[in-house]
């Protein structure tokens, strides 16, 4: 066979999107990044990448902060990571607009800040963020399907990196799904999960804090002053967890062209779940326990190995949770897909051809079980939460888009967007170094409970 026209190739670059004709798409582009999606399938990724099992720690975050800080920082976050993210997307579009649709976060770090960013910091960093959002995730269903077995059968010997690993053997079949846009349907069904063991977490609360076995409720803040002012740092490093998303190039790049207003829209789905699950789960669950909140609020409903709800409700919420975890592990690992695809890839050959097919399977199932066996080596979920949003949400989602903003369309220094912009961007780039010293610090002060393969 000859070598593929050029009406062939420019059919190919088609698929990823009508605005990058002409441009030279690699594999991972080209294959991972396809452009054929809506607004509406926009904000089924958001609300994967968004609305995750980690939002069940805010009430632990309210447990360092009070009920004042703790509201102020869930409105402040809201508010910050809904702007920064219109941000990133006014950026994109401004840029597809003059013949240049960038599709992944490094693409816009080397085109705005130069190539040294994008290969150095910007690439690293939200690999980094997001190979431990799919180790993080991995970890928490492995600790949801041993809660479930509990629950079932009191007093099982079933250790919990068995759960790991078998949790990671169907993460291995649902990352063959070849693209991001593949997951459309899937990124549906778990905006339906997230919503429903949000209801299920906020009624157990309601139910157990309204009930005689209510647990006494204390709102204090405990330790003192270093440990209180340490927990602060620690808190807003889980919230900026929880409100992480660091894909948003990736997501944008499945919008069908012309992308203009399309992300909007999603946001705007992404955030209406965001306000209706976050808050009211915080709210409810440091209502019900106070400082006694656990790294993920799902615990506190076990008591001595026995439920303190209805048991049928505990293994709803355990279960819906389950099952948005794999979704969202596959979101997160796209970034990951897109860079091997693009390594061990051909883009002169079909997608589905044995020559891409074959790397595809081995890299892919290589990748997810090398994430397995570090979340089963490393068990813990809340000191992990906190380092991956101190280390990596805080910068990519709260202050770099808004010097991607402020770099690209040059506003006057004599108006408001300028100075909001730099405010957002030193204030979140401080916050991004206390927290991560923070979470280094909390994992240095838990090392002695650490143990390979720990079953908690």
């Amino acid at each position: 066979m000859g070598a593929p026209s050029r009406d062939e190739e420019e059919a190919k670059k088609m698929e990823a999107g009508g605005d990058t004709v002409g441009q030279k798409l690699d594999a991972g582009a080209l294959f991972v990044l396809q452009s054929k999606g809506s607004w509406l399938h926009c904000g089924y990724h958001l609300t994967t990448s968004i609305v995750a099992p980690p939002l069940l720690s805010l009430p632990f975050a309210f447990a360092s902060l009070g009920w004042s800080a703790g509201m102020t920082c869930l409105v402040v976050g809201a508010a910050v990571t809904f702007y920064s993210y219109n941000l990133i997307s006014r950026v994109l579009e401004h840029h597809a607009q003059q013949g240049r649709r960038q599709l992944r976060f490094r693409d816009m770090a080397t085109d705005i800040l130069g190539p040294g960013w994008g290969r150095y910091y910007i690439g690293p960093i939200q690999f980094l963020v997001c190979f431990g959002a799919v180790v993080a995730s991995t970890l928490l269903a492995g600790q949801s399907m041993k809660a479930i077995y509990l629950i079932a059968n009191p007093g099982g010997t079933i250790k919990l990196y068995v759960f790991v690993a078998i949790f990671g053997v169907f993460l291995m079949t649902l990352a063959q799904l070849p693209s991001f846009h593949s997951l459309r349907h899937v990124n549906l069904i778990s905006l339906l999960l997230c919503l429903s063991y949000s209801l299920c977490a906020v009624a157990g609360c309601i139910y157990l804090g309204s009930s005689d076995r209510a647990p006494p409720k204390d709102y204090s803040i405990r330790g003192g002053t270093s440990t209180r002012v340490y927990g602060v740092f620690n808190a807003i490093a889980v919230i900026a967890t929880t409100y992480g998303n660091g894909i948003i190039p990736e997501i944008q790049a499945t919008v069908a062209a012309p992308v203009t207003g399309k992300m909007f829209k999603g946001l705007c789905l992404c955030y209406a779940v965001v306000v209706t699950t976050f808050f009211s789960v915080a709210t409810a669950g440091y209502w019900a326990f106070g400082n006694a909140a656990q790294g993920l609020l799902l615990n506190n409903f076990m008591a001595d190995g026995s439920p303190v709800i209805p048991e049928w409700l505990l293994l709803l919420a355990e279960l819906f949770t389950l099952l948005q975890l794999s979704a969202t592990a596959a979101v997160y690992l796209q970034p990951t897909n897109e860079v091997l695809e693009g390594l061990l890839s051909d883009p002169k050959a079909g997608q589905y051809a044995a020559r891409n097919v074959v790397p595809r399977l081995l890299s892919r199932t290589a990748a997810v079980a090398s994430g397995t066996t570090i979340a089963a080596l490393i068990p813990f979920f809340g000191d992990m939460n906190a380092l991956i949003g101190a280390f990596g949400f805080l910068p990519l989602d709260f202050a770099v888009p808004a010097i991607f903003y402020n770099l690209t369309f040059k506003p006057s220094k004599k108006g408001v967007v300028f100075w909001l912009n730099t405010a957002i961007a030193v204030v979140f780039s401080a916050l991004a170094v206390v927290a991560s010293v923070a979470a280094v610090r909390q994992i240095i002060l838990d090392a002695g409970t650490y143990k390979l393969f720990a079953n908690v």
